[in-house]
């Protein structure tokens, strides 16, 4: 099985699911679909921090840049808070990494706006200056 797993990880998948609803436990390889299982939990904790990013990103640009603000960033910000809204009610026992992934975010996001925006790190503050409940408003600085 293990074999399987490293040639072809489709095929082992499709063995694995046929296997667990035969209930033919004693064939199930058990060691790497816990190592699955456990990547799975961290992919959608990744999914919350990429899209933190995004969205922090553009706020910073919103906000610094507001002779540059346009639809596109707006329908960036729109998209990322529903989308990360979206991950939280089918996931919701991320909640409890919000803060931490509100600070991971920002780090990413402060790269993309300064990336994006050619405005010096110094401009930016240290530390994410938006509340999680903020970030994630959709009356939050777009229609202000």
């Amino acid at each position: 099985m293990n074999t399987l797993y490293e040639a072809d990880f489709y095929a082992w998948t499709q063995e694995q699911a046929k296997l667990l609803r035969a209930q033919q436990w004693e064939l199930v390889d058990v060691a790497n679909l816990i190592e699955e299982i456990e990547t799975l939990g961290r992919q959608e904790r990744r999914e919350l921090v990429n899209r933190l990013g995004v969205l922090l990103g553009h706020l910073l640009k919103w906000q610094y840049q507001p002779d540059l603000q346009g639809s596109s960033w707006q329908a960036t910000i729109r998209e990322q808070r529903r989308k990360i809204k979206r991950l939280l009610e089918q996931n919701p026992s991320l909640s409890s990494y919000l803060e931490e992934a509100l600070q991971e975010g920002y780090e990413d996001g402060l790269d993309l706006a300064v990336r994006e925006t050619n405005l010096p790190y110094e401009t930016f503050p240290e530390d994410c200056p938006y509340q999680l409940e903020q970030a994630l408003s959709d009356e939050f600085m777009l229609n202000e």
